[in-house]
């Protein structure tokens, strides 16, 4: 298992402050899903894939850039068959490399994660959980399972909706228990699903909800397994986004087929891997300011957290617990 060391810390500041270059390659790995999550737009939009020899590239590119994580997500990647081998040449690399996962096949590939640093694996409910995916939660509990025995540090994220809102503190229990990390933030109602889905799934009794988070905030002083830092919880209390987003300089989000978009919030197109990563990022710099001065912000949590870390707020420095 491979952390966060002074000297990493040291290579991500001079990235981030010095050459003002992201340091985090978030790659939404594939558009295919084997679940069919009504709240996820990403696989009702299948795109072509980037090839094997193409996704090598970028991480060569990547490494030159000055890139150090390298994060695989969305829709499913754990659906490429070509996974372990892009795990493989990342760390070969040099790259710290993490993984978002909705678990179902997690138990039959885990023996293909020796290159994987950060596990993820989505959790949002346990009474609610197949409701919200369609799948009985006790197959990705054995998913969970299986990569702990096989020695991977993982964190459990839950995203908040009017589903599960009663079940967080049920949730941190559950993290405890199978010896994993947890963390939250609340559903992001983009525009790309139906008005009735939020209508559904979206956080409208805000009393009820606000209790919810005191609770975890209660729950993380006392030393629960919760990641996020009090900052970050007490803002998504308030549903307000009170910071400064520095996501678009922080993380550099290539999509399934190999655009580069600002964030996963704003998704304009920056331009194309294939136009090699460094002259993306200096031709779009006009574009990407004009696109965070015009953003109204969101609660993803990694953008979030990266953003006052970036800012160097001291209780995030002292309380945010992942990468």
């Amino acid at each position: 298992m491979r952390t966060f060391s002074p000297r990493l810390a040291a290579k991500a500041l001079w990235q981030l402050r010095i050459r003002r270059r992201p340091y985090v390659l978030s790659h939404g790995i594939t558009s295919r899903c084997n679940l069919r999550c009504k709240f996820c737009e990403y696989w009702e939009n299948p795109v072509k894939e980037m090839s094997t020899p193409e996704i090598f590239r970028m991480l060569e590119d990547a490494r030159s850039f000055g890139i150090g994580v390298y994060n695989a997500w969305t829709a499913e990647p754990l659906m490429r068959v070509d996974l372990q081998e892009i795990l493989h040449h990342a760390k070969r690399l040099g790259l710290i490399t993490s993984l978002i996962t909705n678990g179902k096949l997690l138990a039959s590939r885990v023996h293909e994660l020796d290159d994987l640093d950060y596990l993820s694996v989505s959790v949002d409910g346990i009474e609610c959980y197949k409701e919200l995916r369609g799948i009985d939660l006790q197959d990705v509990i054995g998913g969970i399972r299986a990569a702990k025995t096989a020695g991977h540090e993982i964190l459990m994220n839950c995203v908040i909706s009017r589903k599960n809102v009663d079940e967080l503190e049920d949730l941190v229990s559950l993290a405890e228990e199978l010896g994993v990390r947890i963390s939250f933030e609340p559903i992001n109602e983009s525009s790309g699903i139906a008005k009735e889905v939020w209508e559904e799934l979206g956080i409208r009794d805000l009393l009820r909800y606000q209790k919810a988070i005191d609770r975890l905030v209660e729950l993380k002083k006392s030393g629960a397994p919760v990641i996020n830092s009090l900052t970050y919880l007490k803002m998504i209390g308030s549903l307000k986004p009170e910071f400064r987003c520095h996501a678009s300089d922080i993380i550099l989000h290539v999509t399934a087929d190999g655009t580069i978009e600002c964030c996963r919030s704003q998704k304009a197109a920056l331009g194309r891997v294939s136009d090699g990563l460094l002259n993306t990022w200096k031709a779009s710099e006009e574009m990407r300011k004009k696109i965070a001065g015009g953003c109204k912000g969101c609660l993803f949590f990694g953008y979030v957290e990266n953003s006052l870390l970036y800012d160097m707020v001291p209780e995030v420095m002292a309380h945010y617990e992942w990468m």
